[in-house]
């Protein structure tokens, strides 16, 4: 009996997060659909960088269920999306402290990203 092969984690992770990348692309609108400040908050937030571990552990668990990447990535790409917006919703109560107080003039980027959780919230 051949010995099992070898887990590459992070070959595994390298292919997943490229094309997580890759099918976030696809499903977002593009900066330039309006309202385009929430789209352009969209894809910075989404695309500054990451691990993507999480979309990639669901398509572990897919693949290891027999399913296919094909079919678990709107759910993969649904989670990032979620874990994202986890992220910039616990910073928002800092933001509006900072804002209220009357600290220095807020980035385009910070008023792109506080605009973004704003119109999720009220959604």
């Amino acid at each position: 009996m051949p010995a099992p092969k070898a887990f590459d984690l992070n070959q595994f992770l390298a292919t997943r997060i490229d094309a997580v990348n890759a099918a976030l692309d696809k499903f977002l609108p593009s900066e330039k659909t309006k309202p385009a400040t929430i789209h352009k908050a969209m894809r910075y937030s989404l695309f500054a960088g990451g691990k993507r571990m999480r979309p990639s552990v669901l398509l572990a668990a897919a693949e290891a269920c027999g399913g296919t990447d094909s079919a678990a990535m709107p759910l993969a790409c649904a989670v990032e999306c979620i874990h994202t917006y986890s992220l910039i919703h616990d910073d928002l109560p800092r933001w509006i402290t900072t804002i209220s107080a009357g600290a220095s003039r807020p980035t385009t980027k910070f008023l792109a990203k506080a605009s973004l959780c704003w119109r999720v919230m009220r959604c």
